[in-house]
């Protein structure tokens, strides 16, 4: 997988990323779950294609501030 990100916002925490990654569900494997919430912080995530090939896109929001994003993709490789 190749992704790049880039924080939009001082509110970004770091730890609450790492927190949504490490809630990643087996049916879904690609960075975090769709929708992650803990106090004022929200991820999403959208991912289109299969495992063999994709594309998604994640965000999260302080409050309604969008405050980090991130596009990635990858595939199988044989």
């Amino acid at each position: 997988m190749n992704y790049t990100g880039r924080v939009l916002g001082e509110a970004f925490c770091g730890d609450f990323l790492k927190e949504v990654l490490f809630n990643a569900r087996e049916d879904m494997p690609y960075r975090g779950p769709v929708i992650y919430r803990k106090g004022e912080y929200s991820y999403h995530c959208k991912v289109q294609g299969e495992f063999v090939w994709f594309q998604g896109y994640e965000e999260i929001f302080y409050g309604n501030q969008r405050i980090y994003e991130c596009h990635f993709h990858g595939g199988s490789i044989r």
